[in-house]
């Protein structure tokens, strides 16, 4: 009788663990890099936002948002997980 219950939950088992690696571990390793990149930037990065707007960061702010330049005079404050990419980076000052 035992033997019979685990055949039937086995496929269940296997599907769950393929779902696991294939789907739901990439996921959470994507959202940690996105979170690290989120939290290395600095003034002077060119960033896109998810938008597809493409700024240079010129403030950094504590809560959660920073401020990016979009032309001369023209700056926007944009919530920092918003960041799609950050093109290109600046060097750290020594």
């Amino acid at each position: 009788m035992d033997g019979g219950a685990l055949a039937q939950f086995l496929p269940l088992i296997l599907i769950f663990a393929i779902m696991y690696f294939l789907l739901i571990r990439p996921q959470q390793k994507k959202v940690k890099q996105h979170q690290a990149m989120v939290e290395a930037l600095r003034r002077g990065d060119q960033v896109i936002t998810q938008g597809g707007i493409i700024g240079k960061v010129v403030k950094v702010k504590d809560d959660n948002e920073i401020e990016v330049e979009l032309a001369d005079n023209v700056k926007v404050r944009v919530v920092k997980s918003t960041i799609a990419t950050v093109v290109s980076k600046t060097e750290p000052a020594a």
